[in-house]
């Protein structure tokens, strides 16, 4: 038997269930590559453009530099920038890690006490339509220079997307399996640990892309606010020199431990839910 959508075999189990073989090794590169070649293309497009604009002096050098310019600079600075990226790096993670501990507590509790959820939810809301950069000075004033205030950004701002995605997880799974759950014995901790929290891990993990790509925007504000590392720092130094090759280099860099960090967060979601991957390309199992 075999299904029309699918390139793999499809075989019957004695039980009448029909599993479809995992794809080989070609299939799924060329799912890679189909998934991949889009953004590719419009990335090429846009170094493209932005060759074409600095190589025909649409506009002067010194408000946007070449791409050659840029990466010649990359190469000829990259200690400094690497040095500063690190620095970024490491208050982002930190960061995200604390936002995810803390979130992920805050929704358990709010998903289990609708007192608390009253009280605490729209304390959340109120804290982040603050503008973020509006209150990252009074992080500088309480706590000074160091790491702790860029810390407190990305927490800040990393925070609500953790605490959203796991409410709503939590939210989702079927009461009908939290009555079987309880007719069979199972207490309250089991109930979470072998149903609620599996359920709720693929909101979790949609809700730690966005915040991982916060959180770098989060440390980068709290650099601007007050700093000598970080690539925030390195940015306003090139903005106040006019420096823009090193500006856009340092852009470039924050743009790429965002991408990296999103993928690493993806690339866990894929070997932590094998279940939930096998939905979009791996073994289906379907009623013969």
């Amino acid at each position: 038997m075999t299904d029309q959508g699918t390139r793999t075999a499809a075989r019957p189990d004695a039980a009448g269930v029909v599993e479809r073989d995992r794809p080989g090794a070609g299939e799924r590169l060329r799912d890679g590559l189909e998934r991949i070649w889009r953004p590719a293309a419009l990335l090429v497009a846009c170094f493209a453009a932005w060759w074409a604009v600095t190589a025909l002096d649409l506009v002067e050098d010194y408000l946007v530099p070449s791409p050659g310019a840029t990466l010649e600079l990359l190469g000829d600075k990259a200690g400094y920038i690497s040095h500063h990226g690190w620095v970024t790096t490491y208050e982002t993670l930190l960061g995200f890690l604390i936002a995810v501990v803390v979130g992920v507590a805050a929704a358990v509790v709010m998903v289990y006490s609708a007192t608390v959820e009253r009280t605490l939810y729209p304390i959340l809301l109120f804290a982040q339509v603050i503008p973020k950069i509006a209150i990252a000075p009074l992080f500088v004033v309480w706590l000074g220079f160091g790491i702790g205030p860029k810390i407190i950004v990305a927490v800040l701002i990393a925070f609500f997307p953790v605490v959203i995605s796991m409410v709503a997880g939590l939210k989702a799974v079927d009461p009908e399996m939290i009555e079987l759950s309880a007719t069979m014995g199972a207490g309250p901790l089991d109930t979470f640990a072998k149903i609620r929290l599996p359920a709720s891990l693929p909101h979790l993990f949609s809700g730690l892309k966005v915040a991982v790509t916060l959180a770098v925007t989060g440390a980068v504000v709290g650099e601007f606010v007050g700093s000598n590392e970080g690539l925030g720092y390195v940015i306003l130094q090139a903005n106040g020199n006019l420096d823009t090759p090193m500006l856009f280099a340092g852009l470039l860099v924050m743009s790429a431990i965002g991408v990296v960090l999103f993928a690493v967060v993806e690339i866990a979601e894929k070997l932590l839910l094998p279940w939930h991957a096998s939905r979009r390309g791996g073994a289906v199992t379907t009623a013969y």
